[in-house]
């Protein structure tokens, strides 16, 4: 569906991107980095804003630069709000449709229909000027469906959702992506994105510093002591039994559970039920600090 080619792109003297290649494909990817990564300048090139510096982007196998047939199978929420604030909702999406060539009955079909996918069908009469950031970005998402596009990008999409509607709008994502999608999500939330898919993008400082499945990323620091926190009301005898399994580096104990380090996380995890079932050690809680994006995005860049 996407692809950049040693894609770069300078603002004179400063580096927006920097020789990224990759490939994108149908289903959820999060591109991940902090504020200034790249991530919007990348979410521009394949939208065809503008043209990469040097390298290649192609979207369907077409340049996007400019090219109304990559557009009409394209839906895109930018991250900076850009509306007609004076408007209602339900007219800014009857626009959008109108403007993308429907006729009026058709344009009315499309704008209900996708304010309902939103959760925006009751509230949509109400002028933009006074929406919340939330229901900005549930509109945004609207206007991005109405055309049924193949491919759909959003930047930073979940900034001012309250968690209701973070769940139900990651639950919309999948749906469309469950149906063929291509959908590009760009967040610098990285907990946030662990709700969305595996499949991720890490960008920083303008290069692209890992790519794929997040688990298979999660190996590449698997290598390194992982923490493991268990929660119990018998720590003591936890900690003798797991002290005593060579991949065990380290084990600490308070009144309510442990911490440890492995060297091999995955035989840790295989071992754990069979300790417990074997000597009857109940576990209440169970946790890793390094089992999620923060960690791996911390290691990756050295910080």
């Amino acid at each position: 569906m996407i692809q950049l080619q040693g894609a770069s792109r300078w603002y004179g003297q400063v580096i927006g991107l920097n020789d990224v290649t990759c490939q994108i494909g149908p289903g959820v990817t999060a591109l991940l980095g902090m504020n200034g990564a790249g991530k919007s300048t990348m979410l521009r090139l394949i939208t065809g804003q503008m043209r990469p510096t040097t390298g290649t982007v192609t979207v369907l196998g077409m340049d996007p630069f400019a090219n109304t047939e990559v557009y009409k199978k394209l839906g895109y929420c930018p991250e900076i709000d850009n509306f007609y604030e004076h408007r209602t909702g339900r007219q800014f999406v009857y626009m959008l449709a109108r403007f993308a060539g429907y006729d009026h009955k058709r344009a009315q079909l499309l704008t209900e229909q996708n304010l309902e996918r939103v959760g925006m069908a009751t509230r949509g009469d109400g002028k933009i000027a006074g929406y919340s950031k939330g229901m900005r970005q549930r509109i945004k998402l609207a206007q991005a469906m109405l055309h049924d596009p193949d491919i759909i990008l959003l930047d930073e999409p979940l900034n001012g959702l309250d968690p209701v509607g973070r769940r139900d709008y990651i639950a919309l994502l999948h749906t469309l992506a469950e149906n063929g999608k291509t959908i590009m999500v760009s967040s610098h939330i990285l907990f946030e994105v662990e709700q969305m898919t595996s499949s991720i993008l890490l960008l920083h400082r303008g290069r692209l510093l890992a790519t794929g499945d997040l688990r298979v990323i999660r190996e590449l620091i698997d290598k390194h002591p992982h923490k493991v926190r268990l929660e119990t009301s018998e720590p003591r005898k936890w900690a003798e039994q797991l002290v005593a399994l060579p991949f065990v580096l380290s084990v600490e104990f308070d009144r309510s559970g442990l911490e440890l380090q492995t060297r091999e996380p995955s035989q840790f995890y295989d071992a754990l039920p069979t300790i417990s079932r074997e000597h009857g050690l109940a576990v209440t809680g169970f946790s890793s600090p390094d089992n999620n994006l923060e960690s791996i995005f911390r290691y990756l860049v050295n910080e």
